[in-house]
């Protein structure tokens, strides 16, 4: 199953050709959905509420328990409020009756301001020839990493006890898509690994709690080949629990995106 069919799926869910929607083992991350991608189809539901020009400018996902691979799911949104400028919605995503992963997310309408503060975070990252080859070990290396091209410059393979807790390189989709929108953005950003578990000396279950995301800009046109920096530092980690924050940058060397996520680490 490619990104694309998971797309064409929820838009058949929200046009009422179907009423659930599946995704297969091959986007599996452990025992649950690769985050991304259960986003990424959460915020399909949630744009299309979306009469106007209104650009995404926040998401908040709440990883609330295992979305599982190949069992049907259905998505629930609801709005919060529509005002003159902002709207704001929330969608779940729900699996036997249990919600599993949670999504708010603000679309706001772009206005003229005498506020203007330009951006000045860069990078030093020289574009890749060719990405970092994982080790496919089974039942460690996840499901949905042969889905991306990582090209990691800085930082370690995951459980190979590194001193250092970041990351900085590429990632991209590594096989072309249909088109690439906002939302295959979303599905592209979760792929790096946690910056904590490459500290650890042995494969150790770890997973993302909470999900944020703050958009710059949101006219670029993007390809769906194009590479996108990546800088992803651990801003603290202490019982269990991590706090990392990363900058994305599009091709062109402009900051697009500013992730941030409570991790956790179960050792």
């Amino acid at each position: 199953m490619t990104f694309d069919d998971v797309l064409h799926q929820t838009r058949s869910f929200l046009s009422g050709e179907q009423t659930t929607i599946t995704i297969s083992e091959n986007w599996s991350q452990g025992r649950t959905v690769y985050g991304g991608i259960s986003s990424a189809v959460l915020f399909e539901c949630l744009a299309n509420q979306i009469s106007d020009q209104r650009p995404v400018k926040t998401i908040n996902v709440n990883f609330v328990g295992p979305l599982l691979c190949n069992e049907p799911f259905t998505v629930k949104v609801d709005t919060l409020r529509v005002g003159k400028n902002v709207s704001q919605y929330i969608a779940y995503a729900i699996q036997n009756e249990k919600n599993c992963v949670v999504m708010q997310a603000c679309f706001a309408k772009n206005r003229s301001s005498k506020v203007s503060v330009d951006n000045i975070d860069t990078h030093q990252l020289n574009l890749p020839k060719k990405p970092t080859f994982i080790p496919p070990i089974p039942k460690v290396t996840p499901k949905f990493l042969r889905q991306f091209d990582l090209a990691i410059q800085s930082g370690g393979i995951p459980f190979t006890g590194q001193k250092s807790a970041h990351y900085k390189g590429w990632l991209r989709f590594k096989q072309p898509t249909d088109t690439f929108s906002f939302t295959y953005l979303i599905g592209l950003l979760d792929a790096y690994p946690p910056t904590l578990i490459q500290m650890l000396k042995w494969p150790t279950p770890a997973s993302t709690i909470n999900w944020n995301v703050e958009f710059l800009e949101s006219d670029t046109p993007y390809n769906s080949d194009d590479w996108f920096a990546y800088h992803d530092d651990t801003r603290h980690a202490e019982h269990g629990y991590g706090i990392t924050e990363a900058n994305i940058w599009n091709k062109h060397g402009k900051l697009i995106a500013i992730s941030r996520q409570r991790v956790g680490v179960f050792d």
